[in-house]
């Protein structure tokens, strides 16, 4: 039988990150490659309390089908920490996701048509990019620096683009680890308002800081409906239960409750159940705070051992909080073809290709340092620096020829 798939089909990547993951489960593998927090850090004690709980005095209605817009109580409570975060938001404004993914995925179902452009950070998150992918969108991608887009930058692509989205993380941004800076949140979200552009804030790392001073969202600055702001618990609670949230005026809301309708009913009653009750019977703040504490040294562990045995000609970032680091290799050097040699070595990491609207970046790396204990960072780096090391010597080699 000759199948047809949809022309959308044509331009869809796989995930590199999902297929390595693959491997990740065998014990002498030490992986930098996937987003994933730390499984010894989960409250599992909280959620076993909370599930409990939630089974014993409600389990009819967990075990029930929900309205769209979530459990009423878990969007007060979610209503409440954005207003900690800054923001002004209501329990109306709050639609539950199934991960901020899902969030993502809605934004493209209902602004996006196909050939219509959106605007990324350069690089920026992969699995973002598979989404707008999937509405055959045109992605364009926005220069950066340590301080995150360059608003200059934006402005001429606004100008030359005419986009629809923008799509940034501003918080410890996945790839690279860097924040966008208050003065640029301001300056963004000025030149969005005065083009018409919609802004996607994906935040799921900002509650991860754990140096400098935290940096209110561009949501905070929104007085005319221009940013649908994203979060999820996945990173400070568990990935496992499937829960994120969107915050939007009531307009745009309307329009990703009805997307969601067609795409899931609603989120799990029983997961968003559970979150609530966890967040009123817990000490949220201080499982935090203990995530935050692991993470710094992590990062620390990670980027003194890049220091000690990285060869000259790689450098990375420093980032104040997250999961992740960018490292940038020497001219010459294709981390996808170390990423070969790296998996002969057991130690794992993601090319940064995947990164890139144009699938560029053959010469960068994404580590991740949540889901290692500094023993097993500190052999892990050992191992890559050797193959870095390895590959340097044969590039010198190959370009004095």
């Amino acid at each position: 039988m000759s199948v047809q798939f949809a022309r959308r089909m044509c331009q869809m990547r796989p995930n590199t990150i999902r297929e390595i993951l693959k491997v990740t489960e065998r014990p002498d593998v030490i992986s930098f490659a996937g987003g994933l927090p730390a499984p010894e850090l989960f409250p599992v004690a909280g959620i076993l309390a909370a599930t409990e709980r939630v089974l014993r005095e409600t389990g009819s209605q967990a075990l029930q089908y929900s309205p769209t817009e979530g459990f009423s109580g878990l969007r007060e409570s979610l209503a409440e920490e954005m207003r900690r975060r800054h923001v002004a938001a209501a329990p109306e404004d709050v639609l539950i996701t199934t991960g901020s993914q899902q969030a993502i995925d809605l934004a493209g179902k209902v602004f996006l048509d196909a050939g219509d452009c959106v605007l990324t950070e350069n690089p920026t998150y992969l699995a973002a990019l598979h989404c707008f992918e999937a509405y055959e969108a045109r992605v364009v991608a926005v220069p950066m620096d340590e301080h995150g887009l360059i608003p200059e930058a934006l402005a001429d692509c606004i100008a030359r683009e005419k986009p629809k989205l923008l799509y940034t993380v501003a918080n410890f941004q996945n790839p690279t680890g860097i924040t966008l800076s208050a003065e640029r949140r301001a300056a963004v979200y000025s030149l969005a308002v005065r083009h018409g552009l919609l802004v996607v804030e994906d935040d799921p790392y900002g509650e991860l800081r754990y140096a400098g001073s935290a940096i209110p969202p561009i949501k905070s600055l929104d007085t005319e409906g221009a940013v649908i702001y994203l979060s999820t618990v996945s990173k400070t609670i568990t990935p496992g239960l499937r829960v994120g949230w969107a915050v939007a005026n009531r307009e745009i809301l309307r329009k990703l409750v009805i997307a969601k309708q067609a795409a899931d009913l609603h989120s799990s009653s029983l997961d968003q159940r559970i979150v609530h009750r966890y967040l009123l019977d817990c000490d949220h703040e201080a499982h935090v705070k203990r995530i935050r504490l692991a993470y710094r040294e992590r990062y620390s562990a990670m980027d003194r051992c890049l220091q000690e045995h990285m060869p000259a000609g790689f450098s990375w970032t420093h980032p104040e909080g997250g999961m992740f680091l960018w490292v940038s290799c020497p001219a010459g050097i294709d981390t996808n073809e170390l990423m070969r040699e790296a998996m002969q070595q057991k130690v794992l990491f993601v090319p940064g290709q995947d990164f890139f609207p144009d699938a560029s970046g053959h010469r960068f790396m994404r580590l991740n340092f949540s889901n290692a204990s500094p023993e097993r960072i500190r052999q892990g780096v050992h191992r890559l620096a050797e193959v870095c090391r390895t590959a340097l010597s044969v590039e010198v080699a190959s370009a004095n020829k």
